[in-house]
């Protein structure tokens, strides 16, 4: 049971990935914000819904999603700010979604939106150590959790 890895995507661009098992090195970072905008606007517009949990063979992808606009901005610029984390089958999707809900909001109270919308991913790379914090050690596999205690 662990969090192979977490991130927050604005739309189709990527702008916080942190990777704890190279094992999930599924797809460069802007193809998985472009994938998981596409499949974001594709879930809202057809069933009025947001991604919540997409299932694979051995792998599951979690999504927590705030929609999000410049103020004072039209209501076209309207995109979602979606934290991600790709997990392990066996790991409790719920548990998950509601961390990922606590670091979406911590970020969004961290950044001005101005900043979400206009800095580069760089400049919110010192959140990282928040995303781990919040994670604990979820983002451990069991094998490593046994190694740390010993």
């Amino acid at each position: 049971m662990a969090i192979l890895e977490c991130g927050i995507n604005l739309g189709n661009r990527s702008l916080i990935e942190t990777k704890y098992y190279s094992s999930s090195d599924v797809l460069e970072p802007d193809l998985r914000a472009g994938f998981l905008s596409a499949l974001e606007s594709f879930t809202s517009e057809v069933f009025g819904d947001d991604i919540n949990v997409v299932s694979l063979a051995s792998l599951k992808l979690v999504c927590n999603c705030e929609m999000i606009a410049l103020p004072g901005g039209d209501d076209k610029n309207i995109q979602p700010l979606l934290a991600y984390a790709i997990i392990e089958k066996e790991t409790d999707s719920d548990v998950v979604k509601k961390l990922l809900y606590e670091i979406l909001q911590n970020f969004l109270n961290r950044y001005s939106i101005n900043d979400i919308f206009s800095k580069k991913g760089k400049f919110f790379k010192k959140f990282n150590a928040r995303i781990d914090n919040t994670l604990g050690d979820l983002k451990l596999k069991t094998e490593d959790r046994f190694k740390s205690l010993f």
